[in-house]
């Protein structure tokens, strides 16, 4: 009876769309961040003048500052992206999934 169950959730059409679409968005989210986070870093390791330059003359902070503050308010920007579309369309297609199955 389980394996049933099984099976015909994983046959379902919707549930084929839901591992889709979920499995999409979030290696999206994650190159993105990656490719910032890792751009910073190679930036850092290739180009220390270039954040190493100050903001305004005469200024003491630099521009490696605010571009690591915008990397991690991407990262949560990314998650709320991400918990913003599992709690709309990710919930909704699970519900459906649910509902047909329970019918």
């Amino acid at each position: 009876m389980q394996q049933d169950f099984i099976d015909a959730v994983q046959q379902h059409p919707r549930y084929q769309e839901l591992i889709c679409s979920r499995r999409c968005f979030a290696w999206n989210l994650t190159a993105l961040m990656l490719v910032m986070y890792y751009g910073f870093i190679l930036v850092i390791a290739f180009g220390p003048k270039l954040l190493g330059t100050p903001i305004a003359a005469g200024a003491v902070m630099t521009m490696g500052i605010p571009v690591g503050v915008v990397i991690i308010v991407a990262a949560f920007i990314l998650t709320g992206l991400y918990v913003a579309k599992a709690n709309g369309k990710f919930d909704e297609l699970t519900k459906i999934i649910r509902e047909d199955l329970q019918q």
